[in-house]
């Protein structure tokens, strides 16, 4: 139901005059600048309680496409946004040396070909590859073709046309971002205040929390709570104690060494994931720098020496001393509690392989929007809530803990694990049934669609043991026409796009 259901005749939702955000940063500007722009003709007054004084994770700088939808259903214009972040754009994430060392793909964001006689493109490409008769799939994926010769233009707005096969997304300075989005939520009326939180009220007889004090005395009263503290869960857990789904048997990084360093190579639109002996490591290009990250376990290296790794592979002279983040993968076994949500790291955390931080948190927002309380608190809403974030959570676990698994390496501890693991039962369905008959499984709910799971199962080797009948019945000829065809046509389009960085320059984003 929409806020606007939800208002009564004066305009105002029963029970709903406050709402506080406590904790700012990436998730926290995110929520209260979406809650700026959604409640600005209601009487509900909107509150961000930080603290100068605690940093920000602020390395969440590669985001997936749904971050376009996101600032523009703010009415955010791109081009100031990207000034003011120092942004590039996105089309994918390569990955180096996942399956087998010296191998490189690159998941897109778009669709591989288009499909002949209503069956899937890669079943036909299957088909033709098993008989050496096709170039490799990037070659029908624009944006990995675009992206492999840092080139980029934004898709086309024809359906029909097959510069309208992709979509994008951007990298960026998450610290600015938070900055910006700050900027926009309070010129809607949003208020900041000032402060370290040292205790939570709650009543006694309903356990929904009151009030939080700050160390000035000051007290802060609401009817919400968006616990946007990061991994303290300073409300979802340290007062609520709503206890912690770990989910680090699959997802064995448990630390990551971040650290910025200068330009010593192209302005890709592409982030890059490349396999260390205990973990892996991210490029993101963005205009002034390039943002780097070490990945890794403890249970198999030790922080010196993940640091040495990452030092050892900068491009470029390093910006800054690495800055070193401790996280447990998993999730809160329940997100809203009463009248507290969490949204971002105190919510949840399934590390950075795929760039969806940022993306659970917009969708958690979006949810929370949906579900905002009416008369009084219904737990139903919070019931929708969880079950629904639950899902989401555990279908990107799914999507992450495929890149570890489908991997033949047995060079070092860390991936003879990664290889040998148990897996949740919901992936090995799915990749079951892939390998059986070259089947994605699809959901209603979850982010991962087709082209990213076929991404990487084709990158990672993972192969279906038969093509479709249905495909095997079409005539070879005229399918490697078409396919011959349509390979030359993404070619064409990937070769008029101009280069990356000439493109932000005449876009006026970037100097």
């Amino acid at each position: 139901m929409t806020v606007e259901h939800r208002a009564d005749a004066t305009g105002s939702i029963t029970g709903l005059r406050r709402i506080l955000v406590v904790g700012g940063g990436t998730a926290g500007w995110m929520t209260a600048a979406s809650l700026g722009w959604a409640l600005s003709a209601l009487p509900i007054e909107i509150v961000v309680v930080e603290s100068d004084e605690i940093g920000t994770v602020g390395v969440g700088e590669a985001t997936v496409p749904h971050i376009r939808f996101f600032n523009q259903r703010l009415g955010i214009d791109e081009a100031d946004f990207m000034r003011r972040t120092n942004a590039t754009f996105k089309l994918g994430i390569e990955f180096r040396d996942w399956a087998r060392i010296g191998d490189s793909y690159i998941h897109p964001f778009g669709d591989f070909g288009r499909d002949i006689a209503g069956l899937p493109f890669h079943q036909h490409w299957l088909r033709l590859a098993r008989a050496g008769r096709v170039a490799s799939l990037e070659a029908f994926s624009l944006p990995i073709l675009a992206a492999r010769a840092d080139r980029f233009a934004p898709p086309s707005p024809d359906p029909a046309a097959i510069e309208s096969t992709f979509s994008y997304a951007y990298q960026f300075d998450a610290t600015l971002y938070a900055a910006y989005l700050r900027d926009y939520a309070e010129a809607r009326g949003v208020r900041r205040v000032e402060g370290k939180i040292t205790t939570v009220d709650r009543d006694g007889e309903t356990g929904l929390v009151e009030a939080v004090r700050l160390e000035s005395g000051a007290e802060l009263e609401a009817d919400l709570f968006v616990d946007c503290s990061g991994f303290s869960g300073l409300l979802i857990e340290r007062a609520l104690q709503t206890g912690y789904e770990e989910w680090t048997h699959w997802l064995p990084c448990d630390r990551a060494l971040a650290v910025p360093c200068a330009h010593g190579g192209p302005l890709s639109p592409y982030t890059r994931a490349t396999a260390r002996d205990a973990g892996w490591q991210w490029r993101i290009p963005l205009q002034h720098r390039v943002g780097n990250g070490h990945v890794f376990s403890t249970a198999f290296t030790d922080v010196d020496s993940a640091r040495d790794v990452l030092m050892a592979n900068l491009e470029g002279e390093a910006l800054a001393e690495p800055k070193l983040l401790r996280f447990v993968t998993g999730k809160r076994k329940k997100q809203w509690v009463g009248n507290v949500v969490a949204i971002g790291l105190s919510a949840g955390f399934l590390e950075p392989l795929e760039s969806t931080s940022i993306h659970l948190i917009q969708l958690a927002i979006t949810k929370l929007i949906d579900l905002l309380p009416a008369d009084g608190w219904d737990e139903l809403d919070a019931i929708e809530f969880n079950r629904s974030m639950e899902i989401e959570y555990e279908r990107v676990r799914d999507f992450l803990i495929l890149h570890y698994c489908a991997t033949e390496r047995s060079d070092t501890e860390f991936w003879n694990h990664c290889r040998t693991m148990t897996l949740p039962d919901s992936l090995l369905y799915k990749m079951a049934v892939f390998k059986e008959r070259g089947t994605v499984v699809k959901y209603s709910e979850g982010f991962f669609l087709e082209p990213s799971w076929l991404a990487v199962y084709y990158g990672q080797r993972v192969l279906p043991e038969q093509v479709s009948p249905l495909v095997e019945a079409l005539p070879v000829e005229d399918v490697a026409a078409r396919v011959a065809a349509m390979g030359a046509a993404f070619a064409r389009a990937a070769a008029a796009m101009p280069m990356h960085a000439d493109y932000l320059r005449a876009q006026g984003v970037a100097a």
